[in-house]
């Protein structure tokens, strides 16, 4: 019995689930490696082009965990009773005839409303919205410019000045 529990909760625990994750993407690494070996690269070129092939392996071992986290049984069914809430409160805000009924129902719809809200911005990670330059990306722009848009003439006068000694 107390194995069970201890099973049951640490399938919770958030460093076993990265574990977990991080076997199961070493593996992957490792079958792509192989493949490349198949292929007759050495074993450097063939870890780099797994890498590079299998992308930013620290942001896919966090969307992991996440999506992991997010498909607990608890919180889906917190998701479906919100729903059922909602659906409840736009039955009897359709079909109540009395003012204090329709309140309710509005307060029902209000609720289930909110409690979406607060899974959806509990979800949200503020690090995927910041900029940052992303340099392992294969979709990343490549800066074939050779040189930089000069604004001056061979005097070194400025568009705005060339304008008002020639008039």
């Amino acid at each position: 019995m107390k194995s069970v529990l201890k099973d049951l909760f640490h399938r919770f625990d958030r460093e076993v689930i990265e574990r977990q994750i991080e076997d199961e993407l070493r593996f992957h690494l490792e079958l792509l490696t192989e493949h490349h070996l198949d292929r007759n690269m050495p074993l450097p070129a063939a870890k780099d082009a797994a890498l590079k092939r299998f992308g930013n392996v620290e942001q896919i071992k966090e969307q992991c965990v996440e999506i992991t986290r997010n498909n607990r049984p608890l919180i889906r069914a917190l998701k479906f009773i919100l729903i059922l809430v909602f659906l409840a409160g736009v039955c009897v805000r359709i079909f109540s005839p009395e003012l204090h009924l329709t309140r309710i129902g509005d307060v029902l719809i209000y609720v289930a409303v909110l409690g979406r809200l607060l899974f959806y911005v509990r979800g949200l990670n503020p690090s995927q919205f910041n900029s940052q330059p992303e340099n392992s990306s294969p979709l990343m722009l490549k800066d074939t410019a050779l040189t930089p848009i000069n604004a001056y003439d061979q005097s070194k006068r400025t568009p705005l000045e060339r304008v008002i000694s020639d008039s």
